[in-house]
């Protein structure tokens, strides 16, 4: 018996897809995993939209890994419009150009800060490549958000004020029509963190409006659960309504209402009261 739906249907505000968990990158902020690499099949990514379809309007193709370096990228996201989802992506931005132009995007987020672990290239050719594609994104109705670690990257802001012809301060994340600017503290990833200091006080937002699904069909709390240490189930096996109908979901999110965290890698968490604490703070 579900005592959060109260009588209707539950919607998630969002549903995080793994398509990939492989990444061209190798950033040093970036939680590793030691889960195999894998791409996503066309076959599998239709099975799950087609058992999400109930319960979110909205998906991110995103958990760990680049969604843009799996070689159907642009075919994902029409099925997932055809299905009437609207798609969102978090990229490190070297792979935008095999976006196709016509392709349907909510939003886009790109995390200006992994150009600094870019050896490639130099940083300003990057960012040109990305302020160019991003912005022929958003004349077809494409929301951009450009992401920043607060830490050590006032050169990044100086170029976006540049390039924008805008003074960016705490107030100000509207660079033009459509195109955004968030400037964030770098998270700890609790996996990071397991065995550190703990609190077993504390909510979180995850299964209440989202919950992450891996690319081996896992599915799990929130896209920072990055190695599967919460294992709700497998969507390729069991029906996504009996998933978040089972006693480990339920247990954690009355645990969640009543302001307790009863996982490890809960308890090690400390995002959603940064966040808090980053929003007083602005």
């Amino acid at each position: 018996m579900l005592f959060f739906f109260v009588g209707k249907k539950m919607k998630f505000k969002k549903i995080y897809i793994e398509i990939t968990n492989r990444c061209n990158l190798a950033c040093s902020f970036c939680a590793k995993t030691t889960r195999p690499k894998e791409w996503m099949s066309q076959k599998n990514f239709l099975k799950i939209l087609k058992e999400i379809q109930p319960y979110t309007h909205y998906i991110y193709l995103h958990v760990m890994g680049e969604p843009l370096l799996h070689p159907e990228i642009n075919e994902f996201i029409q099925l997932a419009n055809e299905r009437g989802f609207e798609v969102n992506l978090t990229t490190n931005g070297t792979l935008l150009d095999r976006l196709s132009d016509s392709t349907k995007v909510r939003q886009i987020n790109i995390s200006l800060h992994a150009c600094k672990e870019q050896t490639n290239y130099p940083i300003n050719t990057y960012l040109n490549r990305v302020f160019e594609k991003c912005e022929k994104l958003n004349q077809n109705g494409t929301y951009i958000n450009y992401r920043i670690w607060r830490k050590n990257n006032e050169d990044l802001v100086k170029i976006l004020e540049n390039r924008y012809s805008i003074i960016i301060n705490s107030s100000s994340k509207k660079l033009k029509e459509g195109i955004f600017y968030s400037n964030e503290a770098e998270f700890l990833w609790p996996i990071n963190r397991l065995g550190e200091g703990k609190s077993i006080h504390g909510t979180c937002r995850a299964l209440k409006d989202h919950i992450g699904i891996l690319v081996d069909g896992t599915v799990v709390p929130c896209c920072l659960d990055n190695n599967a240490q919460i294992v709700l189930g497998n969507i390729f096996k069991t029906p996504f309504s009996k998933i978040i109908n089972s006693p480990l979901f339920c247990h954690l999110v009355k645990a969640f209402n009543e302001n307790k965290k009863v996982h490890p890698l809960c308890q090690s968490c400390s995002f959603y009261e940064q966040r808090k604490k980053n929003t007083n703070d602005e």
